[in-house]
């Protein structure tokens, strides 16, 4: 199937609400890409400065890339007594213009930059900081028990064919640059 890979790199935020009383904050971000969902990993600190460092990878259908608008990063603030998570606030990220300067390149990297958190009442409170990175045309094929291999189209460019033909090159001198045995003169 072909499609494309979106490649989010989840930075750090800072100036964030700060939703618990007690206790140090433990924040994650729930990014959302269409029908996909994933979660960060909890990251410790204060509302000051919080840091993820982290990459999370939406594979994507060409139909997905086609329809999709936006990637929306709601940020939760785990509770220190209870199972439910509070709310800190969410950012959307609009992708119209990355995915399609993506499909028309064949490929493009946005370095992190700030987008503003947004708080249940509208208002802003901080800013979360994303990296993208869309790499169209890719190949993600089935083979064996479920697993799924991608292959991209840039596998077989000039840069792979000249890579290739560098380690031959130097298999080959490492061949005949080695020292031969007495019994391989005979065979010359």
């Amino acid at each position: 199937m072909k499609g494309g890979i979106l490649e989010v790199f989840l930075d750090s935020a800072k100036g964030i609400r700060r939703t618990n009383l007690i206790g140090k904050p433990k924040y994650y971000v729930i990014v959302e890409c269409g029908i996909q969902h994933f979660k960060s990993k909890i990251a410790k600190g204060d509302h000051h400065k919080v840091t993820w460092n982290e990459k999370l990878t939406f594979e994507l259908s060409m139909s997905e890339c086609q329809k999709l608008t936006h990637l929306r990063l709601r940020i939760m603030d785990k509770e220190l007594f209870a199972n439910d998570t509070g709310f800190v606030g969410e950012a959307q990220v609009f992708l119209e213009d990355t995915l399609n300067e993506g499909n028309e390149k064949g490929f493009i990297e946005v370095t992190p930059k700030p987008y503003n958190v947004v708080l249940d009442d509208e208002s802003f409170k901080g800013e979360i900081k994303i990296g993208l990175k869309f790499i169209p045309n890719t190949f993600i094929r089935e083979e064996g028990r479920g697993v799924i291999v991608m292959e991209s189209v840039y596998d077989e460019t000039i840069w792979k064919k000249l890579v290739d033909f560098c380690k031959m090159s130097w298999w080959r001198l490492s061949f005949y640059g080695r020292k031969l045995n007495p019994s391989e003169y005979k065979r010359l």
